[in-house]
């Protein structure tokens, strides 16, 4: 016995019902994939500004130790 139409019929529920809407595990996996994608994203921005400013301080660390100058560490240095 169905009670009400409520039990027996879930599959022409899943069918019409929610046929439009998108399922929990595929949110949460397409969610996951976007949240992965962005912190591959702001991992590859941070690192790569970091890698070029340690490239511009060991540049002028360099340059000043050629030429023999000290180097400026501060406002009155």
């Amino acid at each position: 016995m169905a009670l009400f139409g409520l039990f027996g019929n879930d599959r022409q529920m899943a069918t019409t019902t929610y046929s439009a809407k998108e399922s929990a595990s595929d949110k949460a996996a397409r969610k996951e994939a976007d949240r992965s994608a962005k912190r591959r994203n702001n991992h590859h921005r941070t690192g790569a500004t970091k890698a070029d400013r340690a490239g511009q301080r060991w540049a002028d660390a360099e340059r000043e130790r050629q030429e023999g100058r000290p180097r400026r560490r501060g406002w009155f240095g």
